[in-house]
């Protein structure tokens, strides 16, 4: 096709021709073959685009197959590839460890049973992005016996990754609830689920200081908290290789033998004082109510704490609510035990064993018997708050005391408030292992091996979530920048950016703002489709466009 255009006068006439060049007595001769001039422009382009070889089809002879959800997926491989998990998981290439990939992956995406995500697999792209087509739940549970029988070395490549000599490294111990009685780690316990006389399993998480897991260890649901420090000891010093370290705990998990313990193996540590502890230290009158007349942190010191730095603070907002919440126990208990001295008053009641009888569970209902003076004869009820030891407890509301091995000039008394105050990141994973997001709950396997590869595999998938998380800052509710706090003990707040997206639920760049879940959703609606030739059993993918906010996200994951 050949376009020519000519001049005459103050007009431009164009022609389209279709010519043919050939060869005739040694001469390259053309002929025109028609004059398309008259035809419109987009059949004009369609036809160069014929004679260059394109091929086309009626369009309302295309057929869709097949739409699968797929830019989720597209995400979160795009933050695989850039976290390079494969390879964390194994360094050789293997179905087995596709398979384990895709029990982490699924389990981001949408979490479920191992016959939930075997069905679930092929309900998106993942499966073939894959190549695990086909699998089912027996392929799984191999998969994640291979999953577990690595946890060691895979933990150990993440403690390089994520840690150094001499950082913070947070431990925090949480149950979960099981289903059935078979496996030996099931055993009753202090449940943290709410789910007293269920069998639950106890999991100590490990993760450097943003909150990233680097390692999970599995106990018997009737552990105590302190028990689980040295196995968090051992993996410390031996299995991951690091010199000089510290571990921040919680209260519960640091007694004297632990501390023993750590010094003896060179780590320094980070805890709070129990309640006891605490109201001995107020009755020695080492510690001084009268400190935070003016201040909300000072450093002491203790006998009874030799060699270590005590650091103690006040939050006031802590202490208001208590005072608050302990009021409205006390009124509840009088308004318990108020009908009873009623009764006793018409006569009702005349026994002093039966008075006993009625008054014992109202005054432990609130537990606030230890507030009251009860004076029970027959016929006889009376009771009144023990105002002093009342106000001696109020006293101490709001304060928290924290005790480490560290030094001065290696951390100072502001940073150790801020170190123990960022276990709230580990606090913050648990909630997301137990919830919506990863659902590591209810545990259903039988199994001791598989509890624990089934906790590992929600670790690695919590690992992923944080990641994920942490790049879409800017499309969520999440606090991109959060403000620096020159008082450690102050109340955190939100940064101004953080207060409008919440307040308007539109981002900086004034587009909806999301939770993490309904993120995922947004991006599951961009499809993979399956579009077959008509006449043909040729078929080819096509990948909708990405809406705006789905271009962000995939973006920002690194696609």
């Amino acid at each position: 096709m050949v376009t020519t255009r000519q001049r005459r006068g103050e007009k431009e006439y164009t022609a389209t021709l279709l010519r043919r060049s050939f060869r005739e007595g040694g001469k390259v001769k053309k002929q025109t073959l028609a004059n398309l001039s008259h035809l419109p422009d987009g059949l004009l382009e369609l036809i160069r685009r014929y004679l260059r070889g394109e091929r086309f089809v009626a369009g309302g002879e295309l057929e869709i197959r097949r739409s699968l959800p797929a830019g989720h997926v597209s995400a979160a491989l795009a933050m695989v590839r850039r976290l390079d998990l494969a390879r964390l998981l194994d360094r050789s290439p293997s179905r087995e460890r596709d398979l384990a990939l895709a029990l982490i992956l699924q389990r981001v995406l949408e979490p479920g049973s191992k016959l939930a995500t075997a069905r679930l697999l092929g309900q998106s792209t993942l499966a073939a992005e894959l190549g695990v087509e086909g699998a089912d739940e027996d392929d799984l549970y191999a998969a994640l016996d291979w999953l577990g029988e690595r946890q060691e070395r895979i933990e150990a490549r993440l403690a390089r990754a994520r840690l150094v000599e001499g950082e913070l490294v947070f431990y925090d111990l949480s149950s979960s609830y099981f289903e059935g009685r078979t496996c030996p780690l099931a055993a009753l316990g202090y449940s943290r689920d709410g789910r007293r006389g269920t069998p639950q399993i106890v999991y100590g998480l490990m993760t450097d200081p943003a909150g990233k897991p680097i390692a999970v260890e599995v106990f018997s649901g009737n552990t105590q908290d302190h028990q689980t420090v040295p196995a968090a000891l051992e993996r410390l010093k031996a299995r991951f290789g690091l010199g000089q370290v510290v571990l921040v705990a919680d209260r519960g998990m640091v007694t004297r033998a632990n501390i023993d313990a750590l010094a003896a193996e060179g780590v320094d540590w980070i805890t709070a004082l129990k309640a006891p502890q605490l109201k001995r230290l107020a009755k020695a009158g080492t510690l001084q109510p009268s400190l935070f007349d003016e201040l909300n942190l000072a450093e002491i010191t203790s006998e009874e704490f030799p060699g270590e730095r005590l650091i103690v603070c006040r939050n006031p907002l802590v202490a208001t609510e208590r005072t608050r919440k302990r009021e409205e126990l006390l009124a509840a208990t009088e308004a318990e035990l108020a009908p009873i001295r009623e009764r006793v008053k018409r006569g009702g009641l005349i026994d002093a064993g039966e008075i006993g009888l009625a008054v014992g569970p109202a005054a432990k209902r609130f537990r606030m018997k230890k507030h009251f003076d009860l004076e029970i004869a027959d016929g006889h009820f009376a009771y009144r708050r023990k105002s002093e030891q009342i106000a001696h407890e109020a006293a101490l509301d709001g304060i928290y005391v924290l005790r480490t091995s560290l030094p001065a000039e290696r951390l100072g008394s502001a940073e150790i408030v801020r170190a123990y105050k960022d276990l709230q990141h580990v606090e913050r994973a648990f909630r997301v292992l137990k919830g919506p997001e990863l659902q590591i709950r209810p545990i259903h396997h039988r199994l001791e091996s598989r509890v624990r590869a089934h906790v590992f595999c929600c670790m690695l998938a919590l690992y992923l979530e944080r990641h994920l998380r942490e790049a879409w800052a800017e499309l969520t509710f999440q606090d991109e920048h959060p403000p620096h706090r020159p008082d450690p003990v102050a109340q955190a707040r939100r940064s101004a950016a953080a207060q409008a997206k919440a307040r308007t639920k539109l981002t900086t760049a004034g587009q909806s703002a999301h939770s993490f879940r309904g993120l995922l959703a947004e991006l599951a609606l961009q499809t993979r489709n399956t579009v077959a030739l008509p006449g043909t059993d040729a078929t080819f993918d096509k990948l909708s466009e990405p809406s705006v906010l789905q271009a962000r996200a995939l973006e920002l994951a690194g696609k």
